[in-house]
C-alpha cells in the first residue's frame, strides 16, 4: 500500500516557483544578515586546502591552523586596501590639477552641445541645476556615506570572524547535514557536498588567478598608452573584473574618467578604450575557459540574469555572490531527480537537435549519435 504519490506537473512547477520566490524574498529581507554569512562560507571553502595543509603536513592543531589561515588572508586583504588608499592619496594631492583638467573637458563638452544642439551655456547650467536638485542633499549624502562606511567596516570585522567559525566547526556542520538527510540519502549528500566544494574552489581560485593576469595585462597596456596612475587603475580593473560582465564596464568608465581628469588630450581616451577591449577579449576567450574552469558550467543567459537579480537584491555583494550561488544550486538540481530540468536549463551544453513535424527541437537524450533513427524519419515524413 506504499504507493508513491505523483503530483501533476503544474502543481510541482507551482511549488518550485513559490519556493524560489520565498527564497528571493528571504534574501532581500535578510541581506544584511545573510550576505556576510554567504561570503564567509565561500571564503572558508577557498581557504580549506590551506587549513588541511597546516593540519596534515605541518601537524598544527586545528584551531591554530584555522587561526593562522584567517589571519594570513586578512593581512593580504589589508595590504591591498592600504596600497589602493596610498595610491588614492597621491591622486588627491593632485586635486587642483585634476579639477582644472575636468573643467577644461567640461567646457569643451558644453561648447560641443552649444554648436550641435544650439543650447546656450546659460541654458545648460539651468538644466544641470534642475537635474541635481532631485539628488541627495549634502546632509543626506553625508549620512548615506557614513552609513555605508559603517556597514563596510562592520562586515570587514564580521566576515573574518564568521570564516574562522565555519572552518573551525566544519565537521559539525557536515554531521548536521548528514543527520538531517537520513541514512537513505547519505551517498547523494556526499556527492553534492563534494561537487559543491570542487565547484566553489575551482571558481574562486580561478578568479584570483584571473585577477592577477588581468591586472598585469591592463597595467602593461596603460603603460604603453602613457596613462598616469596606470598601476592603480590596473588593480581596480582586476578587482572589478571579479564581477562578470558588469565589472569590466565600470572599470573602463573609471579609467576613462581618470584619464580625462589627468590629461587634456582627448585622444588618450581611445587608447584606454582599446586596452580595456583587448584585455576583455583575452579574458573572455582565453583566461575564463582555461583558468576559471569550474566543474559546474552555467550559460551566459543565466549568468547575466543572476547578476542582475543579485545586484537588485544586495548590490555589489549580491552581484559577486550570484555566480557561486547559482553554481551551488545547479549542483543541487543536477542531483535531485525532480529538479534536474532546472539544472539542465542552467547549463551551457547546447543539446543536439532533431526534426519533429518539420520543427527542429533539442534532443533530450544523452546519446552521442547526431542522426535520427530511420523509422522516426519515415514517420515524420508520413506525418
Amino acid at each position: 500500500m506504499n504507493e508513491k504519490v505523483e503530483f501533476p506537473f503544474y502543481a510541482r512547477f507551482s511549488l518550485i516557483l513559490l519556493s524560489i520566490c520565498l527564497l528571493l524574498l528571504l534574501l532581500y529581507a535578510g541581506q544584511h544578515v545573510l550576505i556576510p554569512v554567504f561570503l564567509s562560507i565561500l571564503f572558508a571553502i577557498l581557504l580549506r586546502p590551506v587549513v588541511v595543509f597546516l593540519n596534515r603536513k605541518l601537524r598544527f592543531p586545528h584551531v591554530i591552523a584555522v587561526m593562522l589561515t584567517v589571519i594570513a588572508s586578512l593581512l593580504l586583504v589589508l595590504g591591498v586596501i592600504l596600497f589602493v588608499s596610498w595610491q588614492v592619496g597621491d591622486i588627491a594631492s593632485d586635486w587642483s590639477r585634476i579639477k582644472q583638467n575636468f573643467n577644461i573637458h567640461l567646457h569643451h563638452f558644453q561648447q560641443w552641445v552649444r554648436d550641435t544642439f544650439h543650447i546656450s551655456y546659460r541654458q545648460q547650467d539651468i538644466y544641470l541645476e534642475e537635474a541635481t536638485q532631485d539628488s541627495l542633499s549634502g546632509k543626506d549624502l553625508m549620512a548615506s556615506t557614513i552609513s555605508s562606511f559603517t556597514d563596510v567596516l562592520f562586515n570587514f570585522i564580521l566576515i573574518p570572524f564568521y570564516t574562522f567559525l565555519v572552518l573551525l566547526y566544519r565537521n559539525l556542520f557536515i554531521l548536521f547535514l548528514s543527520r538531517l538527510a537520513g541514512q537513505k540519502y547519505q551517498q547523494r549528500l556526499k556527492t553534492i557536498l563534494f561537487q559543491v566544494k570542487e565547484a566553489v574552489q575551482s571558481f574562486l581560485a580561478g578568479l584570483l588567478i584571473e585577477l592577477v593576469i588581468v591586472t598585469g595585462l591592463t597595467y602593461i597596456g596603460l603603460l604603453i598608452v602613457g596613462i598616469e596612475y596606470a598601476f592603480l587603475l590596473a588593480v581596480i580593473t582586476g578587482i572589478l573584473n571579479l564581477i562578470p560582465y558588469v565589472g569590466i564596464l565600470v572599470a573602463a568608465l573609471l579609467s576613462i574618467f581618470a584619464t580625462l581628469t589627468s590629461s587634456t588630450d582627448i585622444s588618450v581616451v581611445a587608447g584606454v578604450v582599446s586596452v580595456n577591449v583587448i584585455v576583455q577579449i583575452i579574458d573572455n576567450n582565453i583566461l575564463v575557459p582555461l583558468i576559471v574552469s569550474s566543474k559546474v558550467r552555467i550559460n551566459a543567459f543565466v549568468s547575466i540574469f543572476s547578476i542582475v537579480v543579485g545586484g537588485a537584491l544586495a548590490g555589489l555583494a549580491g552581484m559577486f555572490l550570484a555566480i557561486p550561488i547559482v553554481a551551488i544550486l545547479k549542483v543541487i538540481f543536477d542531483n535531485i531527480e525532480s529538479l534536474e530540468p532546472f539544472g539542465l536549463v542552467m547549463g551551457d551544453d547546447l543539446p543536439k537537435t532533431f526534426e519533429w513535424n518539420r520543427i527542429r527541437l533539442p534532443r533530450l537524450n544523452a546519446g552521442n549519435t547526431g542522426d535520427i533513427p530511420a523509422d522516426h524519419k519515415n514517420q515524420t515524413r508520413n506525418n
